[in-house]
């Protein structure tokens, strides 16, 4: 039974539970309310031991018991409400360091278009399922490449970044909950076209009938046989817009490496006389830069070394010197790095290049990159190629029409998905008819 006890006009109230001895202070009060509410502690008591009542989790007894068993939870303070715009910027500020700017320049166009259809002041922690079809239904409608709506690839991948930013900020506290696109439906998807040579593309070209939304697409699936790859490489030499393009094309031609690959690459991870280039790899495992081995082909080491000899310093394999004339960027006129200042005298274009220092040897940026290849293929046969990865297709391609082993091939070609592994497991129409050959004669 519990117990009061007073002491210098003050009550207080014993009792025990579970096997220990509490206590609770009443305060000044008459020795008629002291009793009344020792009988009211033995009564709780006496439910708690019938389970007729259950002490709530994380309250302790004697505040159950001093309060009459009515716990009103503390208030607890509003939430920060977390807005699309301010999910973007804590999400980019804190993967700044861990990931690529390409990947980082994708994560801001993504997030533009969420923001444009769902608002800038979105409050990201009341997101519905209705709130994310109601995005797709509107990006479906946007306008794509070549004449075409936008593909859901593209607003699936839109959607995977705002999945990853939450799953992300659920994990630092700031959101609650699964992301909720469970039923969330996109339109149907069009299977890309398998690789084809010139011959294949021309030929379903001249029979007709394609809108030019499909005549793009056989353009994206092109791939050039080793007869066309020699002949590409002898064009790129003579026509090339920089000295870099060159080298850099037999290297792409000759090893399948992706053109980021090949911008990150230093002078130091290639071995011309071990035959043999280390590339750093950027999307195999996440989070994590790792390295692969691919061997040199003789024919490359030579354009390799012819390169070399006339390199305009640095440390990356393959750059650009600082001041490049007709540059927008690099120009000897428009200054250096996009400066609009021309001078309007012969006089003074003259006394502005001899003042300026000599600039050293930079990186080439990957827009840089992919207007010289395209400036290089205008006007000649080559104009349909979409850009430098239609090299590293190229590469497989041969490979796998020389029965190279798959194996071998994704060791230096570097990591691929399923599905663009099931588009690169072809052989050229030629091998194809040769080994049917082999059954019916």
């Amino acid at each position: 039974m519990a117990a009061i006890q007073c002491r210098n006009g003050s009550f207080r109230v014993l009792f025990r539970h579970a096997g220990k001895q509490h206590a609770f202070t009443l305060g000044e009060v008459s020795q008629e309310e002291a009793e009344t509410k020792a009988a009211q502690v033995d009564y709780l008591l006496l439910r708690l031991k019938q389970r007729l009542a259950v002490l709530p989790p994380g309250i302790e007894i004697v505040e159950y018991i001093q309060f009459d068993g009515k716990i009103i939870p503390a208030e607890s303070p509003a939430a920060e409400k977390i807005t699309l715009t301010t999910l973007r910027d804590r999400y980019i500020e804190t993967h700044t360091a861990s990931l690529e700017p390409n990947t980082l320049k994708l994560i801001r166009i993504h997030f533009g278009h969420l923001q444009k259809v769902l608002g800038d002041e979105f409050c990201i922690s009341d997101t519905q399922l209705s709130d994310l079809q109601r995005y797709v239904d509107k990006r479906t409608k946007a306008k794509g490449l070549h004449g075409r709506r936008l593909s859901a690839t593209t607003i699936g991948k839109e959607i995977a970044t705002l999945c990853g930013a939450w799953t992300w900020a659920a994990k630092m506290k700031l959101l609650s909950g699964p992301f909720p696109s469970d039923g969330l439906r996109y339109p149907k998807t069009i299977e890309k076209v398998p690789f084809m040579t010139r011959e294949e593309i021309e030929r379903r070209i001249n029979a007709g009938g394609l809108s030019p939304a499909e005549v793009a697409d056989l353009w994206d699936a092109y791939y050039l046989t080793i007869g066309e790859v020699i002949e590409f490489l002898a064009h790129v030499k003579t026509e090339a817009t920089q000295r870099w393009v060159y080298p850099m094309a037999c290297f792409a031609a000759h090893t399948g490496a992706r053109r980021s690959e090949m911008l990150r690459l230093k002078i130091t991870d290639v071995d011309l006389p071990g035959q043999v280039a280390i590339i750093q790899e950027k999307k195999k495992v996440k989070g994590k830069t790792t390295t692969r081995r691919v061997p040199l082909s003789g024919f490359l080491i030579s354009a390799l070394q012819d390169w070399l000899a006339v390199h305009p310093g640095g440390t990356y394999l393959f750059c650009m010197a600082s001041t490049v004339p007709r540059s927008k960027k690099r120009s000897t006129t428009t200054g250096h790095k996009g400066s609009k200042a021309r001078p309007k005298t012969a006089a003074r274009r003259l006394a502005s290049i001899e003042a300026r220092p000599p600039q050293p040897a930079s990186a080439i940026t990957p827009d840089e990159c992919h207007d010289h290849f395209k400036r290089t293929m205008a006007s000649s046969k080559w104009k349909n190629m979409r850009g430098w990865h239609v090299l590293r297709h190229s590469f497989i391609s041969a490979c796998a029409s020389k029965g190279v082993d798959q194996r071998l091939v994704e060791a230096w070609a570097g990591h691929m998905s399923a599905e663009m592994s099931r588009r690169y497991s072809h052989l050229y129409p030629s091998t194809q008819q040769a080994a049917l050959a082999t059954v019916f004669g």
